[in-house]
């Protein structure tokens, strides 16, 4: 995958070609939201002092951009520095020669592990729980490889905006139990040598809504790490057994198990024996102190509703968006919330974005406001607004195709038990991308079924 400058000049390349730098305010952040209902518009306040006035709010604020730095006791006696993964220094980090600490396993955790690996003295990493981690099988790509994409482009696209995951795979009919167990081995071997997603959506159609299916593979992928990790121990310590595969988010990696070979890695179970401070010197579990230099918090994100409720947004009567979601998040097909007027959320709670490909999901999103701001304008609507009926009916809705899945059964920032106090439920839609362009285009074809529309050409 590209690294952090190629992605930068890419997004710079982006700007420039679409003129988008001049509608752009950088080192700026949204304060405050507030709906006035005297003006049918929204009331912006900003961190540089600013207020904006807007007659649409749009939130592209991400769904993993709040950052979940976990409240160790002892954190600021720690005498070394340390990082979170998601604020990582733009200059970089050089651990030449230091004794490193990573806490977390989670995808983030399994991409820097091994980078780390190569420059530190020692590496001490402190798991709870294990991943089931597919290889990404990264490579440097060929011209002729370049050119039959670049010819293929505009299939790809229309592929992965059609398919359940937003990526161009063949989706498979076929379920794991279906065929005889050395076709299904050999099966799991083509993907996995493949690599990347390949392995969890072109193999067998049933992993995730079959716990006997998805056993198989959980299987195939703890025999793997078994060969990999020479030492029995811990290759038993990385392999999960209490969770199915593909209920947390399943992170691709680069030699990540390899990494644990390293006379310099040293892997610490902190299920069994609890992070307890962090003290000057470094961190103490339950059974010891590890001295380090530098600490690396890989602890995810208080994803999918933290970056939203940071900031102020009042809707109706001063009502917040953190009070309205104070037990769980309720929208209208991801996209809206009632008693939030002109409000747009992209890649909200209770749309697919991080079960699927996020740019895929992000596109449907933005596409969809775009044509539904434009049918307002030709309209002169003042307002649409989602109601409590049609919220309520999505929400039953999505816990419905949750439940129909393995996913909810598993502790993951998929439903926010990695934040204490969150609500524990399942915040990303489960039923596939293919599946929800269709009810948002349908919602789209009844002129906004489910929203409330005020505006003089409507006689509303």
């Amino acid at each position: 995958s590209a690294g952090q400058p190629e992605i930068l000049s890419y997004l710079q390349h982006v700007a420039d070609k679409f003129d988008l730098r001049r509608a752009i305010q950088l080192n700026t952040r949204v304060t405050s939201a507030v709906w006035d209902e005297a003006t049918k518009r929204w009331q912006i306040g900003t961190s540089t002092g600013d207020h904006v006035t807007a007659k649409f709010l749009i939130t592209g604020v991400g769904c993993l951009s709040s950052s979940n730095v976990p409240k160790f006791k002892g954190l600021e006696t720690f005498q070394g520095k340390w990082y979170h993964t998601g604020q990582w220094p733009h200059e970089g980090v050089d651990f030449t020669g230091q004794r490193v600490g990573v806490i977390g396993t989670g995808a983030t955790g399994i991409q820097a592990i091994p980078e780390i690996a190569k420059q530190a003295a020692h590496l001490y990493v402190f798991q709870r729980t294990p991943n089931y981690s597919i290889p990404a099988r990264n490579a440097p790509l060929d011209d002729e490889y370049r050119a039959q994409i670049k010819a293929a482009y505009d299939q790809i696209h229309e592929k992965s905006k059609h398919s359940f995951g937003g990526f161009p795979f063949d989706q498979p009919e076929r379920s794991a139990l279906d065929v005889p167990d050395d076709e299904r081995e050999q099966i799991y071997q083509r993907y996995w040598d493949k690599g990347g997603f390949y392995f969890l959506f072109e193999t067998f159609s049933d992993l995730l809504v079959n716990k006997q299916s998805n056993d198989t593979a959980a299987g195939f992928i703890r025999a793997k790490i078994h060969e990999i990790v020479k030492d029995p121990e811990v290759a038993d310590l990385l392999s999960p057994t209490d969770y199915p595969f593909g209920t947390k988010r399943p992170p691709l990696n680069t030699e990540y198990f390899e990494t644990f070979n390293r006379d310099n890695v040293t892997l610490v179970d902190v299920r069994r024996s609890p992070i307890e401070e962090i003290t000057p010197k470094g961190v103490r579990t339950r059974d010891a102190e590890y001295e380090l230099d530098s600490i690396v918090f890989a602890t995810g994100f208080d994803a999918m509703t933290g970056a939203l409720v940071d900031i102020n947004i009042r809707g109706r009567d001063g009502v917040t968006l953190k009070e309205k979601w104070a037990d769980g998040p309720g929208t209208y097909i991801g996209l809206a919330t009632a008693g939030f007027p002109n409000l747009f959320m992209i890649t909200g709670p209770q749309s697919p974005s991080v079960l699927t490909n996020m740019p895929v999901a992000i596109e449907q999103h933005a596409d969809w406001i775009a044509d539904c701001l434009s049918y307002l304008r030709e309209h002169n609507v003042d307002c649409i607004e989602a109601t409590q009926e049609a919220e309520n009916g999505w929400v039953a809705h999505h816990t419905e195709v949750a439940n129909a899945t393995l996913i909810p059964e598993t502790d993951s920032w998929w439903t926010g038990a990695n934040v204490p106090g969150k609500e524990r439920l399942l915040y990303p839609y489960p039923g596939g991308l293919d599946n929800y362009r269709r009810a948002c285009d349908a919602v789209a074809a009844k002129e906004y079924e489910g929203f409330v529309l005020t505006g003089k050409d409507l006689g509303r």
